[in-house]
């Protein structure tokens, strides 16, 4: 669950592939962007740039969005106003952006709804099994020190209000971990943006997480390829079509250390304070934003694939599992979530 690292090899998310396949040669070519956002990368492919904004101006406008964001809610910014929130030891409202309170409300709705499998206070659990801002090396806690963090760990245990916008610990040890949800709030901010500059068509991926409006040239629709679940090889387990709609998708096994030849995910969940033992790997959400995208396919992974499929139907989400068997890969499509080409 780590965000705002300095290495792609910490994005801890399932990689999301854009493709731009279907075209011809006879295709207008896209306005392409790409840059470093909240220690990973961003990805902005758009179709029919408005002259009214020139690709000079598209660039500062994204990069002053991706700053702004992660000046909020970087943990590895001392200054940002996530991490002098996460230092504060008395229990008064502490005065934030109406950006980062927004973010802060909707995780704890998250976390109502996946029964308290999605907690961006799970910050001290992240920090003792070596996946927080200060890595260290690969030792398994022990109980003690697990009970301990947990403690300081619970939704609960923060408030927030967004007029004026600030947040309430209710605890002096309880500190913020936005990793399972800022980047799906990043690529809504820079998709509003460009809606409010009349782009009409775009697909715009942030460490995975993706959003996209409109169509490509001849009407087509965005394709999406999901990786395999496996750490061994980069390939591709199925391919998703859609617009207007965002996705994101989670999965436990390209960050995670091995001792004494057990593996243990990033994936922690926050009732046991341990990682993930079940035989689901993968998630992906479809939303009509990707910050709930993002934090809900984080949720449903770590309840696994019977509480997940529960939840995914109780609350008419549109979500697609892959679960690992004896026999290879199952794939369970839930809701809305669209068809889609298997490549295995």
């Amino acid at each position: 669950m780590k965000l705002f690292s300095g290495s792609l090899k910490k994005i801890a998310v399932l990689l999301v592939l854009m493709l731009i396949l279907g075209g011809c040669s006879g295709d207008p070519t896209p306005v392409q962007l790409k840059g470093k956002a909240i220690g990973t990368m961003y990805s902005i492919v758009i179709y029919g740039l408005p002259d009214s904004l020139p690709v000079d101006n598209l660039n500062k406008g994204v990069e002053l969005i991706v700053g702004d964001i992660n000046s909020a809610m970087s943990l590895f910014k001392p200054d940002s106003e996530l991490s002098r929130f996460n230092t504060q030891q008395n229990l008064d409202w502490f005065p934030v952006s109406k950006e980062l309170a927004g973010v802060v409300k909707t995780a704890k709705e998250i976390n109502r709804i996946t029964h308290g499998a999605f907690d961006i206070t799970i910050a001290p659990l992240v920090n003792l099994w070596g996946f927080g801002p200060d890595k260290q090396n690969d030792v398994v806690p022990d109980d003690n020190d697990i009970k301990k963090a947990m403690s300081d760990v619970g939704s609960n245990l923060v408030e927030v209000r967004l007029d004026p916008p600030a947040l309430k610990k209710l605890k002096p040890g309880i500190t913020l971990d936005l990793a399972a949800i800022a980047k799906g709030y990043c690529v809504d901010a820079v998709s509003n943006w460009l809606e409010s500059q009349k782009v009409n068509n775009f697909m715009v991926e942030i460490g995975g997480e993706i959003r996209a409006k409109g169509t490509k040239p001849g009407n087509m629709p965005w394709r999406i390829a999901v990786e395999k679940p496996v750490s061994v090889e980069r390939s591709l387990q199925a391919v998703i079509t859609f617009t207007d709609k965002a996705m994101a998708t989670s999965g436990d096994y390209r960050n995670y250390f091995e001792v004494d030849g057990k593996r243990y995910s990033h994936i922690l969940a926050p009732t046991t304070g341990r990682p993930i033992t079940h035989t689901l790997v993968s998630v992906s959400v479809m939303d009509d934003t990707c910050t709930r995208a993002d934090a809900l396919a984080t949720g449903l992974m770590v309840l696994g694939p019977e509480q997940g499929f529960e939840v995914a139907r109780k609350e008419n989400l549109s979500a697609f599992f892959i679960v690992k068997t004896a026999d290879g890969f199952v794939e369970t499509a839930i809701g809305n979530f669209p068809q889609h080409e298997k490549l295995n």
